[in-house]
């Protein structure tokens, strides 16, 4: 078995990741830590589990082989380097980490350990998303541009998000950086990384984040990504629009399908929109995760997509904070090529 220790409940997610844990069969919880001592101890009695009230005890022991990581994003950094330094395989929410500097000393510090780190990107496993590439691949489209990705609710205005997603400087940011996470990485898998962001954000509920977003993502070639984002939109669906010179893919306007025209397999299937058939979704995160503790192997697609999730939050950031665009290539950054 695997022996894993959560570290922290702060984000929404962290029981839902305990839960697949728990379900896996070459994985069990062992441990609990918490920035909130009385949050971590509740959870690890509700488990059965030892709480320890000091993260470098709990990484110093030898029984705990992995490590859970859903604390705020700002700490981030400083826990996931302890955790790899102490010998610990890394599973952990999105994003990485706030700024392309601190993701670099993570994966920096996961390489050196020779430890195994998957960051949740779920949508990347999702029948959707493979069916939109096989498309791609086979150049139905034509050459791409524009995408428009789009994930939104209400949780603002429903007020059923918890109160520290709100907090500034836990998050780092909000309808963005936390949904919109899911939109951006898309994108990215998509078009590749842009030139420039563009982004602006709006406070419908006044809190200290945003809670209604939109980043464009400039390429060289004249292509667009635009990624939307909202904590305001009660019933907006998830979207995903890709276009190009050759032909068009719908996905979730509103049903799940997939729907498609193209000029490239013939006059008739350019007049008019033919369903595509999505494969079965991939492993979760969690399961690929176990795998390469197992196996092990290496996540280089899910890391490379990663830090440039990272890089393109944090342009995005400052993009609203200067008002203008922001080139990728002013980011603080090294060459990340080794994990594509």
């Amino acid at each position: 078995m695997i022996r894993v220790a959560m570290l922290s409940f702060w984000h929404v997610h962290a029981k839902d990741y305990a839960k697949q844990i728990n379900e896996h069969p070459d994985t069990e919880i062992v441990a609990v830590w918490d920035e909130i001592a009385e949050r971590g101890q509740k959870e690890a009695e509700a488990r059965g589990v030892r709480f320890y009230e000091s993260l470098d005890e709990l990484l110093a022991q030898p029984d705990i082989d992995a490590v859970v990581v859903d604390t705020p994003s700002n700490m981030h950094r400083d826990v996931m380097v302890k955790a790899a330094n102490a010998g610990k395989h890394i599973f952990t929410e999105k994003v990485l980490a706030t700024t392309i500097r601190e993701a670099n000393e993570i994966v920096a510090a996961v390489e050196k350990a020779g430890v195994k780190l998957t960051v949740s990107l779920p949508r990347l496993n999702d029948g959707y998303t493979l069916a939109i590439q096989e498309v791609l691949n086979q150049g139905l489209l034509g050459e791409l541009t524009l995408v428009r990705a789009r994930l939104s609710h209400g949780g603002a205005v429903a007020n059923w998000l918890p109160a520290h997603f709100y907090n500034l400087e836990q998050t780092g940011g909000g309808a963005l950086i936390d949904l919109g996470c899911h939109p951006m990485y898309l994108t990215r898998l998509f078009l590749g990384l842009p030139e420039s962001v563009t982004a602006n954000y709006g406070y419908v509920t006044g809190k200290e984040v945003e809670d209604n977003a939109v980043a464009v993502l400039r390429y060289p070639n004249g292509a667009l990504g635009i990624v939307e984002a909202g904590f305001v939109n009660k019933f907006s669906p998830f979207t995903l629009e890709l276009h190009g010179t050759e032909g068009s893919m719908l996905f979730g306007t509103p049903d799940n399908r997939i729907v498609l025209r193209t000029s490239k397999l013939g006059e008739e299937a350019s007049k008019s929109w033919t369903v595509k058939e999505q494969p079965a979704n991939r492993a979760t995160a969690i399961q690929q995760w176990v795998g390469h503790i197992r196996n092990n192997t290496v996540a280089s697609e899910n890391i490379a997509l990663a830090l440039d999730l990272t890089k393109l939050m944090e342009a995005s950031n400052l993009s609203v904070q200067s008002d203008q665009a922001v080139k990728l290539s002013e980011l603080a950054q090294e060459d990340a090529a080794r994990w594509v």
